[in-house]
């Protein structure tokens, strides 16, 4: 039992807290799938083994990157950007059209397709951490250290805004953390966050002018239902669906598989599964422990980051573990009611595919660069 755990090098609390997501997600994803298996004609056991197979394989990706050295990642940082880049375009030109988006890619002769812009995220934050770590002396200069990485930024966030504004969003708020933490000064992320504002207008003008294929119309149509409340509108009866869930649940829920919303949630087992998590635990074992979870994550991130002797494994952590805790939270926000509804999966929890496998790889980085830390600060007192 030793030689097995030894195995599992870096920061052992993230390994726990993966121990309990994966027990959540689990359960969370077996009571909620019922409507699912209804709607496509198949059985609720087929989904459940889908989800089990993604998450044994997301435990093997963990498990193999956290042994990849981080030094890797940072030399083919540029290449993973063109990639990204290269899988953006082809997304939006010849992607599949689902669920009123262009955001996934087929893989020819497979039929299996994942979301390019999971991809792009992790790669646009080895390239921020990257470029700031080997950039500390000139990041303060507009002209040499801001605006190429700002370029960068902005390029790929276009690229995934049309089709997927809330992922571009939370990429771009997570840019701004890592720019923050890399000493840029005030003044030029506040111009950012204006510009960013600006951009996502410009394209909205662009794509009603061009009469192009542009989302601005689910955005909007999102916000005015959410502060409208009117209740002859899709998403505001799936916000008023997952209040009830979440009123239901009371203080200690209704147990596994008792949720009476689940049924007619829509994407009850994916974007509202939070709510389905309390309807059946509760606020005390539902609600309270995924929060802390993942604030214990951003926490432990923190511990691993004062470790670090040298600056790009310590801004990679920061990228990563900033985008994870965002998502989770925009997906509570969401569940609860405090957001629109944007999409966004509850990481490591929802049922999916790319989902959960890009975010087992930004968890073994994470991992990765604690096995690093340790074994050098090991080795310094050897």
């Amino acid at each position: 039992m030793r030689n097995f755990l030894q195995a599992f090098k870096g920061d052992r609390v993230i390994w726990v807290l993966m121990v309990f997501l994966t027990v959540y997600s689990g359960i969370a994803v077996a009571s909620s799938v019922a409507a699912l298996a209804f709607k496509d004609g198949g059985n609720a056991s087929m989904h459940i083994v889908r989800h089990v197979g993604f998450l044994a394989v997301g435990w093997m990706i963990i498990y193999f990157v956290h042994k990849i050295p981080y030094k890797h990642y940072s030399t083919f940082a540029n290449l993973l950007l063109v990639i990204s880049v290269v899988l953006l375009v082809y997304t939006l030109l010849f992607g599949v059209h689902l669920n009123e988006a262009t955001r996934s890619v087929r893989i020819p002769g497979t039929g299996i397709t994942f979301q390019s812009s999971d991809f792009a995220k992790i790669a646009l934050i080895i390239f921020v951490a990257r470029f700031l770590s080997r950039n500390q002396t000139e990041i303060q200069d507009f002209k040499k250290g801001f605006l190429p990485v700002v370029g960068v930024i902005g390029g790929v966030c276009v690229l995934i805004l049309p089709e997927n504004f809330s992922t571009a969003a939370i990429l771009f708020v997570t840019c701004m953390v890592l720019l923050f933490v890399g000493r840029t000064k005030i003044k030029y992320l506040l111009s950012l966050a204006g510009a960013g504002v600006v951009l996502v207008l410009v394209v909205i003008m662009l794509g009603k002018a061009t009469g192009a294929t542009v989302r601005d119309q689910t955005w909007q149509k999102r916000m005015e239902q959410h502060f409208s409340k009117d209740a002859n509108q899709e998403e505001v009866f799936q916000s008023d669906k997952a209040k009830i869930a979440i009123a239901n649940g009371g203080m200690f829920g209704k147990f596994a598989g008792h949720s009476t919303q689940r049924r007619s949630l829509p994407q009850a087992y994916s974007d509202f599964i939070y709510a389905i998590v309390i309807e059946e635990y509760g606020f005390l074992f539902g609600a309270l422990p995924l929060v802390f979870i993942y604030l214990i994550l951003m926490y432990r991130a923190g511990v691993i980051v004062r470790k670090c002797d040298r600056s790009f494994p310590a801004f990679l952590v920061i990228g990563l573990v900033t985008g994870l805790v965002i998502q989770a939270m925009v997906n509570m926000g969401v569940s609860s009611g405090l957001l629109p509804v944007t999409g966004q999966p509850l990481p490591w929890v929802s049922r999916g595919g790319t989902s959960i496998l890009f975010t087992a790889l930004s968890i073994g980085i994470i991992l990765g660069i604690s096995r690093a830390v340790n074994e050098e600060a090991e080795g310094e007192k050897e």
